[in-house]
């Protein structure tokens, strides 16, 4: 099995519903987002994917977040912009747009700040 890994950062201001402590209030992070794919062979020549090819996937998932106010993006105007539940957002898009040929999503891990991150996969 073959894995690539690409990184990639956005920046976006959000609150949290129904939370009590200073995360309910407006605040911003620089977030990072590391994406992991899987293949079992690779292609003619010699690679899972381009790179460039994933960069531009995973850029794409993140330009209607990026500088944007999360709880007015869908679907987070009706869930919480967590680390959570934007790496499975994220996820979710990637396999959408990734479904071609033998490579697949194996995660998304995002960083809210240096020391706190979650991931999703499958």
């Amino acid at each position: 099995m073959y894995e690539l890994i690409v990184e990639s950062v956005f920046s976006a201001a959000h609150n949290l519903r129904d939370y009590k402590g200073a995360c309910e209030r407006l605040h911003g992070h620089n977030w990072r987002v590391e994406v992991r794919v899987t293949a079992g062979k690779l292609d003619t020549t010699g690679m899972v994917m381009d790179f460039r090819d994933l960069r531009a996937e995973v850029e794409r998932a993140l330009e209607r977040l990026d500088h944007s106010y999360l709880n007015e993006v869908p679907p987070f105007d009706k869930m919480n912009a967590t680390a959570e539940n934007l790496a499975r957002f994220i996820y979710t898009e990637l396999s959408g747009a990734l479904k071609k040929g033998d490579v697949k999503v194996k995660s998304v891990r995002v960083w809210e700040s240096e020391s706190a991150g979650a991931s999703y996969y499958e």
